[in-house]
């Protein structure tokens, strides 16, 4: 009985542990090889798990202004680096990382972000 109860317990948690190496392929929703930067003004920001977004106020390739969904790390992964108070709305940045395989989606996954006002800046490499 109880080794029928531990067989049962382990393939619980064995269940239980695939979603978590199921997560989303990044690959498999950007470009991870191409790299687009947009300007724009902060309109929201969620610092939440499983990945922090932004949603910006950018032109698109044809200047017209639309909102872009920047995907970010996990809260818990840029605690101390940044907060839920890093980005408020109105804040201009400067955004680059992988493009969407979806043009229309208008999604990218943040590589590097920076504050021109004061300078602030996150991820990749900095002149």
């Amino acid at each position: 009985m109880t080794r029928a109860l531990a067989r049962i317990a382990a393939a619980t948690l064995l269940a239980m542990a695939v979603p978590v190496f199921a997560h989303h392929s990044f690959p498999a929703t950007y470009y991870i090889d191409k790299s687009v930067t947009i300007k724009g003004k902060v309109v929201q920001f969620m610092f939440r798990n499983p990945h922090s977004m932004i949603v910006v106020l950018a032109p698109d390739s044809t200047g017209q202004q639309v909102r872009w969904a920047v995907e970010w790390a996990a809260a818990g992964a840029l605690a101390g680096m940044a907060s839920r108070d890093t980005l408020k709305p109105g804040d201009e940045v400067v955004i680059t990382g992988a493009p969407g395989r979806q043009e229309s989606d208008r999604r990218i996954r943040l590589n590097t972000i920076e504050r021109p006002s004061d300078g602030w800046k996150w991820g990749g490499t900095f002149d």
